[in-house]
């Protein structure tokens, strides 16, 4: 399945506002955009396409949908049915009833881990009073009263555990997606 995909991010957790399309499949740690670079949460990938006229649906043959490599798990939703989520290697689901020979729309909901917001708020002012080891002296009022951060940041731990030079972590769809035709004999 290639060509660009359009990829949606929430501008609650630090993605851009509007979808932004990846001409290829990328990490997100890679990208440009510290929007994408340091998000943590859930992107929407989404992307339609036709199936070549060899490969369309016949008695007997069965589709999987391969996702490729994932960072870190993905639930996969083609022509409105829910295939299902992926959640290790191989990134796999089978697709045979939901596939179409024509304008068959994909969308990807992918989800990756903290760190790489957690990183990337490391690089704004301290939100609250931490001792030279990382630990927590007290908690900050803005949190005690359900208010936003002060500084900007996105994430609140009682801890320190990463700094704005940690290395983020691999994020996305990385894949390739690939639709796998399967004949039966």
């Amino acid at each position: 399945v290639s060509g660009p995909w359009t990829v949606s991010f929430s501008p609650a957790e630090g993605g851009p506002k509007q979808p932004v399309v990846f001409a290829e499949l990328a990490d997100w740690a890679q990208r440009p955009e510290e929007g994408i670079k340091y998000y943590s949460g859930t992107a929407r990938y989404e992307k339609q396409f036709e199936l070549p006229i060899a490969q369309r649906p016949k008695e007997g043959r069965r589709y999987a949908l391969d996702l490729g490599r994932v960072a870190v798990m993905a639930r996969v939703i083609l022509n409105g049915h829910d295939l299902g989520i992926a959640w290790k290697a191989p990134f796999r689901l089978d697709a045979t009833e939901a596939l179409q020979p024509q304008n068959n729309r994909l969308e990807i909901a992918v989800v990756n881990l903290w760190p790489n917001r957690m990183i990337g708020d490391e690089r704004l002012p301290l939100d609250c009073e931490l001792k030279p080891n990382g630990q927590l002296v007290r908690w900050p009022e803005w949190l005690l009263e359900g208010k936003p951060s002060p500084t900007g940041r996105h994430t609140f731990a009682s801890w320190r555990q990463w700094t704005q030079d940690s290395p983020l972590l691999e994020s996305g769809l990385l894949g390739p997606v690939t639709l796998l035709v399967e004949e039966s004999e």
